[in-house]
């Protein structure tokens, strides 16, 4: 039996962790067209935002979350995760819609983002929040940041994919339904 490459594996994380996450309700519908000018269709950036609905359509039920199962030897073939888009820094508040999100997390194993962790980590947990550490060499950073926010589901992922999806270049953040933080 051949053993999955890192990165597969990470893939296969972020996938488990996002998996929750509500898709659009009406991704099988055709888009009503009130204009046409011509020009580059739009349609592949809505898609790609995967937009809710909003309160007054009909509610659908989530889509249950995929249970990975996770062990350390897991875990250990999956590191180092690098994210060579993501870096410490300063996130600006910004408001985004997207109904139905999980609140999730993005932090590396660094200073900025230990402190980071340790100060909201009660906060974290009182809103469900879990965690996506997308700069992490060593199964002992893991062991170090989980330490520091007990409760906080953490899994190292690759998380470039995402920093271009959310136009995110910094961490530690805080993701919500409503708006990116820091």
């Amino acid at each position: 039996m051949t053993k999955p490459h890192p990165a597969h594996l990470a893939f296969t994380g972020l996938l488990a962790l996002l998996a929750g996450l509500p898709l659009a309700s009406r991704a099988g519908e055709p888009l009503i067209v009130v204009e046409d000018r011509g020009g580059t269709s739009a349609l592949p950036y809505y898609e790609a935002l995967n937009l809710q609905p909003r309160a007054s359509a009909p509610v659908r039920p989530p889509i249950p979350t995929l249970q990975v199962p996770a062990t350390p030897a897991d875990e250990a073939t999956m590191l180092p995760v690098r994210s060579a888009k993501l870096t410490p820094g300063t996130v600006a508040r910004r408001v985004i819609e997207a109904p139905g999100l999980r609140p999730f997390v993005v932090v590396g194993d660094d200073e900025v983002s230990r402190a980071w962790l340790h100060r909201r980590a009660a906060a974290l947990r009182e809103r469900g929040a879990v965690g996506l550490v997308v700069n992490v060499e060593t199964v002992q950073g893991l062991a170090r940041l989980r330490a520091l926010a007990p409760g906080v589901p953490l899994a190292p992922v690759a998380g470039d994919d995402l920093a271009d999806r959310l136009g995110l270049r910094h961490y530690p953040a805080l993701i919500t339904a409503t708006g990116i933080e820091q």
